[in-house]
């Protein structure tokens, strides 16, 4: 982006703020994913180890019918578990929403420090584009986090949960 001397620091700041409101966003809905899916994770794999326990003992103590029955319900959440892939996704969700939040801090210090005190034009212009760059290139490699965590993400936020208390009216 070539230097534009009509566009003033303070639309460059604006566009930051932007930047950092949709990192706020994206990050803490990354983070409501990899809650969601750590659950699913542990939801598949804790009865399927105490399914699993439980039927080797049904079939020690000749109980084959019992033995065999859980043998399939550990089966269907194995393989549940493998498919779904629930920690690899809840991973994935955590480090999205740790880059969102950098680039969020990352934005925010640039906007406040380096603009606020004297940047020239075309290290705002140079900052700015670093930022959009780093944006669009999480929103293409992050995975797609669901409405519902958006949702839950959006009231957490209205709701003060990523306001620093240094920024909260006194």
């Amino acid at each position: 982006m070539a230097s534009d001397p009509t566009i003033s620091a303070y639309e460059i700041g604006k566009e930051l703020e932007r930047i950092e409101e949709d990192c706020i966003h994206s990050g803490k809905s990354h983070f409501n994913a990899h809650e969601r899916w750590s659950r699913y994770h542990y939801w598949l794999g804790i009865p399927a180890v105490i399914f699993s326990s439980i039927a080797g003992l049904a079939f020690f103590q000749d109980y084959p019918q019992v033995g065999g029955a859980l043998s399939a319900i550990v089966a269907v959440l194995t393989a549940l578990s493998t498919f779904l892939k629930p920690y690899e996704r809840a991973a994935g969700h955590k480090s999205s929403g740790d880059q969102y939040l950098s680039l969020r801090n990352d934005a925010r210090v640039f906007r406040t420090i380096r603009l606020s005190n004297a940047c020239d034009t075309q290290s705002a212009f140079n900052g700015l584009d670093e930022f959009t760059k780093r944006r669009n290139e999480l929103n293409q490699a992050s995975a797609q986090f669901s409405k519902r965590d958006f949702v839950k993400a959006r009231a957490g936020i209205e709701a003060g949960e990523a306001a620093h208390a240094v920024d909260k009216p006194a």
